[in-house]
């Protein structure tokens, strides 16, 4: 009996924020349709922008670098590195911290 009890007890606490929580996401995409939208043009532009400094990439790779001097081979190097540089500025990837893992994790095994 004394193990049902906090069983139990977790059990009625997540039924009872579920409903909410279904709540507030579809009320939250009704109103930012347009949001969205626009969104996905910035993707759009941005996914042709990584396109093109791809190829430019792939180009330069492709050169003989071999009969340049050294001032061409100096300004390849620069060219290259802010392509990079702004490929790494254009990706929107999610970062987590070791701390936010941490947490992620024993709340998992907290409720599991």
């Amino acid at each position: 009996m004394k193990k049902i009890t906090p069983i139990l007890f977790k059990v009625f606490m997540l039924l009872a924020f579920i409903p909410s929580q279904l709540n507030a996401q579809t009320a939250s995409v009704t109103t930012n349709s347009t949001v969205i939208a626009t969104t996905t043009e910035k993707e759009a532009e941005d996914a042709a922008k990584a396109t093109v400094l791809l190829s430019r990439l792939d180009e330069i790779k492709a050169m003989n670098k071999s009969e340049m001097s050294s001032s061409e081979k100096k300004e390849l190097r620069k060219e290259v590195k802010s392509i990079k540089s702004e490929l790494k500025a254009t990706g929107n990837g999610v970062y987590l911290s070791v701390g936010a893992i941490i947490i992620i994790i024993l709340l998992l095994i907290l409720l599991l």
